[in-house]
């Protein structure tokens, strides 16, 4: 019998209990991360950017040759029926990670590399924000910390395909983080230039011009996509270029965007404060501001709330 507290989740075509998602260990996104993903927020409960997500998602799914089985405005559809039947669940004053995922499927024991024992597995599921363990970093700022790991070469496989295989970030995130537990990394790429870290894209400002790196070398966020298009209603110049570390460490402010976060100011960057001594800076308040009112929820007031 269904657990009434228990989130549901979509799977294989079946709305069901989380509990009742079995993967077996023979899939291949557990043995070898062949599958992909994608996720998005709410805010007051209500979706951000789907339709993006849903294209954005399909063309990851694309680019790794895979079919999940049903098109995209199922779903859309399937999405939004996990989203409603969880929202009960909790808090009006909580949120929503939400996301879909599909693996190639599970090895065909004693066949081929290539052999498949069925079609691929398709997942949607939600998971609540972590607003509690993440409040603090709008009240004190972010630590970004660029570990030596460096960010796999787009000759080899895109960035801009949201796979399960994260254990490049993974790595580069260890590293920051026996330095300093509460750092985010950030990875280079080989030719020195800042990239990305685990879900997060990376803005610097100088002068009064933000810059970012461009979309080749990085997971395109959705969250970037907002603030880009926020920056140019605010009028504030915006250059997608390369960033090397010098640009980093001379930067008058440094902001990450991501799903969770949208954008949160950055205090420290290798150890050392960010010139704009007041975080989140000028601009990068502005932008949280814009974003406030786009998507017409007081998500900073959320997260902050957590610290009461």
């Amino acid at each position: 019998m269904k657990n009434s507290n228990e989130r549901v989740a979509y799977f294989n075509g079946k709305i069901v209990p989380e509990s009742e998602v079995m993967i077996p260990f023979r899939d291949r996104s557990f043995k070898y991360g062949d599958g992909v993903f994608d996720m998005t927020r709410t805010f007051g409960h209500k979706i951000f950017k789907l339709e993006e997500h849903i294209d954005r998602f399909y063309d990851s799914l694309s680019y790794v040759k895979i079919n999940p089985g049903i098109n995209k405005n199922e779903m859309i559809d399937q999405t939004m029926n996990v989203l409603n039947a969880n929202l009960p669940l909790i808090d009006k004053n909580d949120d929503y990670w939400v996301g879909q995922r599909v693996s190639r499927g599970v090895d065909f024991v004693g066949g081929d590399m290539w052999d498949t024992d069925g079609g691929p597995n398709l997942i949607i599921e939600c998971m609540p924000l972590p607003l509690k363990p993440r409040a603090k970093l709008y009240k004190d700022g972010m630590d970004v910390i660029i570990p030596s790991v460096r960010r796999i070469p787009t000759e080899s496989l895109s960035p801009r395909v949201k796979t399960h295989n994260y254990l490049n970030l993974i790595m580069g995130d260890l590293e920051a983080k026996a330095q300093n537990p509460d750092a985010w990394a950030i990875l280079l790429d080989n030719r020195g230039f800042i990239t990305e870290g685990i879900g997060s894209n990376f803005f610097s400002v100088k002068n009064g011009t933000i810059y970012t790196p461009s979309e080749q070398f990085v997971l395109g966020g959705i969250s970037r996509e907002t603030t880009i298009e926020l920056a140019k209603k605010l009028d504030i110049p915006l250059i997608v270029k390369d960033i090397d570390l010098y640009d980093a460490l001379t930067a008058d402010e440094i902001f990450l965007t991501s799903t969770s976060l949208c954008i949160c100011g950055v205090r420290t960057i290798q150890g050392r404060e960010v010139n704009s001594k007041k975080i989140p800076g000028p601009i990068t308040k502005a932008l949280m501001d814009a974003y406030v009112d786009y998507v017409e929820y007081d998500w900073i007031g959320q997260y902050l709330r957590q610290l009461d």
